[in-house]
C-alpha cells in the first residue's frame, strides 16, 4: 500500500488507541457476571448487532482471499458465492439463530456447545460441539492472522516480517477482547466495520477511475475472465455443492451463532436479516473486481493473495495507503476478537465444568475465559506463521467442516423428535464423509465432498432419532453466585 511506514505507524497507533479505549469501557461491566462478559448481558440493539455481525463475518477471506480467487477464476466467483451467501445467510438467521436466541435464555446458555447439550439433554452433545467448533475455528483464525500478516508485511516494505505483524495482530486482539469481553468485540466491530466498509466503497471508485474508468478497466481484462467458467467449481454439481458450504456454514460458526444469542430481542434479529443481504453484496462487488482488475494489471502472480496489496499501492491515492492497512486490520480484527472469546468461554463452559459438575464463581469463570482465551492466542498465532498454504484453501478446509454440524444445529432448536443420538450420530458420520471425500475413497459424482457429508448428517439424524427417545432439555448444572 501506498502510504509510507510513518503513516502507517500512526494509523496503526491511532487504530490500537481506539479499540484499547473501547476495551477499557467495555470492562467496568464486563466482569460483573458471566453472561455480561459472554454475551453482553444479551442486550445488543440492532445496529450494534448488526456490525457485530457483519464484521465478524467478513474477515481478510473477502478482502484478501476473495480478490486472489477472483485473479484466477474471474468475474464469475460473484455469482459463485454473493448471491448465495446473500440470501442464505438471513434466511439461516431467521431458520436457527431465531429459535437459538429463544432457547439460549430459557435454558440460561452462554454457548453454542452448552446451549445444545442443555436442549438435548446430554454433556456429550457438548463435548463433541466443542471439540468440531474448535478443530474448524482455529483454521479459520489462523487465515485470518495470515493474510493480516502478510499485507501488513508487504505494506511495510520490509521493516515489519510476517512473524512480528501476526504477533502484533494476535497481541491488539487479546488485549481489548480480554478486558471488556463481548461488549468490547461488539463495540471496536461498528468501528471496524465501518472502516473497512468505507475502505471497499473508495476501493470500487478510486480503482476504476485510476483504470481510466469501468468501461475501460473491464476492457482491459482477458475476456475469458468476464465470463463464468465451466470446469471446478462453476461444474453444476460442485456449484451446488459450494452454494450449501458457502451459504449454510456462516450460521455454524460458533462465533457468529454466539452474537446471535446476544442480541436484545427478535425485533434486533429481523433487522439484521433485513439489511444483511444489501451490505453483502455491496461489500463484495469491489472485492471480486479487485481481483479482476488486477488480472490484467498483473499477470503471472505467483502468490495470487498478493494483488490486493499490489492493486491498492499501485492504483489509490497516497492518501488512502494508511486506510488500506487499517482496513485489512479491522477485517481480520473484528472476526479474531469473537472468535477467541468464544472459544474461551466453550474451553471452560463446555469442557471443564461439565466434568466438575458444578459453576464456578462467577468472577473465577471470566477470568479463566482470558486465561483460556491467550493460549488459543498463542496456537493460532504458531499456526499462521508456519501453516503453508492458501488464504482460500485454509477457509475452503474450514467451512466444508463447519457444515457437517449444519443438521444438529438445525434440528436442535426446530425438531421437537430430535434426540442426544441423533445428534452424536450426525456429527460423526457426517465428518467421516467428509474426511473419506477429502481423501478420494468416496464416489462424489460430481459433488463437492461436503455435499455428501450434508447429506449423510442429515440421514444420520433423523434416523438414528426416530430409533431413540428424546430427554428433556436439561440445566444440569446448576450455577453457583
Amino acid at each position: 500500500m501506498s502510504g509510507t511506514f510513518g503513516q502507517l505507524i500512526l494509523a496503526a497507533v491511532i487504530y490500537v488507541g481506539v479499540v484499547l479505549v473501547l476495551g477499557f469501557v467495555a470492562t467496568r461491566r464486563a466482569s460483573k457476571s458471566p453472561t455480561e462478559y459472554f454475551l453482553a448481558g444479551r442486550a445488543l440493539g440492532p445496529v450494534v448487532l448488526f456490525m457485530a455481525l457483519f464484521g465478524t463475518n467478513n474477515t481478510s477471506f473477502v478482502l484478501v482471499g476473495i480478490p486472489g480467487l477472483s485473479y484466477n477464476l474471474g468475474l464469475g466467483v460473484f455469482g459463485l458465492n454473493a448471491p448465495v451467501v446473500a440470501l442464505g445467510i438471513p434466511l439461516t438467521f431467521w431458520a436457527i439463530g431465531s429459535p437459538a436466541w429463544r432457547w439460549a435464555r430459557k435454558l440460561d446458555a452462554l454457548t453454542p456447545a452448552e446451549l445444545y447439550a442443555k436442549r438435548l439433554g446430554s454433556p456429550a452433545v457438548g463435548f463433541l460441539l466443542f471439540f468440531l467448533f474448535t478443530l474448524y475455528t482455529i483454521p479459520y483464525m489462523t487465515q485470518g492472522v495470515k493474510s493480516a500478516a502478510l499485507i501488513l508485511a508487504e505494506s511495510s516494505d520490509g521493516a515489519l516480517s510476517m512473524t512480528m505483524a501476526a504477533v502484533g495482530v494476535v497481541v491488539i486482539a487479546l488485549v481489548y477482547t480480554s478486558l471488556g469481553g463481548m461488549r468490547a468485540t461488539a463495540w471496536t466491530n461498528v468501528f471496524q466495520g465501518a472502516v473497512f466498509m468505507v475502505f471497499m466503497a473508495a476501493c470500487f471508485f478510486l480503482m476504476s477511475s485510476s483504470l481510466g474508468g469501468l468501461s475501460s478497466a473491464m476492457e482491459q481484462v482477458d475476456p475469458a475472465k468476464l465470463v463464468v467458467g465451466t470446469g471446478g467449481l462453476f461444474a453444476p454439481r460442485a456449484w451446488a455443492s459450494w452454494g450449501l458450504v458457502i451459504a449454510l456454514s456462516v450460521i455454524v460458526f460458533p462465533h457468529m451463532l454466539v452474537r446471535l444469542m446476544s442480541a436484545k430481542d427478535e425485533r434486533s434479529l429481523q433487522t439484521v436479516c433485513r439489511y444483511y443481504p444489501i451490505a453483502l453484496a455491496l461489500l463484495w462487488i469491489p472485492a471480486v473486481l479487485i481481483g479482476v482488475w488486477g488480472s490484467a494489471a498483473f499477470p503471472n502472480l505467483e502468490n495470487s493473495d498478493e494483488i490486493f496489496q499490489k492493486m491498492t499501492a499501485a492504483h489509490l491515492p497516497p492518501a488512502l495507503g494508511a486506510l488500506g492497512f487499517l482496513a485489512v486490520l479491522s477485517a481480520v480484527m473484528s472476526t479474531l476478537d469473537a472468535q477467541i472469546l468464544t472459544l474461551g468461554s466453550m474451553v471452560m463452559r463446555d469442557v471443564l465444568e461439565p466434568l466438575r459438575g458444578r459453576r464456578l464463581p462467577a468472577g473465577t469463570e471470566v477470568w479463566l475465559g482470558r486465561f483460556f482465551s491467550l493460549g488459543i492466542g498463542a496456537t493460532v498465532l504458531i499456526l499462521a506463521i508456519t501453516w503453508n498454504e492458501s488464504i482460500f484453501g485454509i477457509s475452503r478446509k474450514a467451512f466444508e467442516g463447519y457444515l457437517t454440524l449444519f443438521p444438529t444445529l438445525l434440528l436442535g432448536v426446530r425438531w421437537a423428535r430430535f434426540t442426544a443420538a441423533g445428534a452424536l450420530a450426525s456429527m460423526v458420520i457426517g465428518n467421516l464423509v467428509l474426511v473419506l471425500g477429502w481423501m478420494g475413497k468416496l464416489p462424489l459424482f460430481g459433488f463437492l465432498p461436503p455435499f455428501w457429508a450434508l447429506v449423510a448428517g442429515f440421514a444420520a439424524a433423523i434416523g438414528v432419532s426416530l430409533m431413540s427417545r428424546p430427554a428433556l432439555p436439561s440445566t444440569a448444572v446448576a450455577r453457583e453466585e
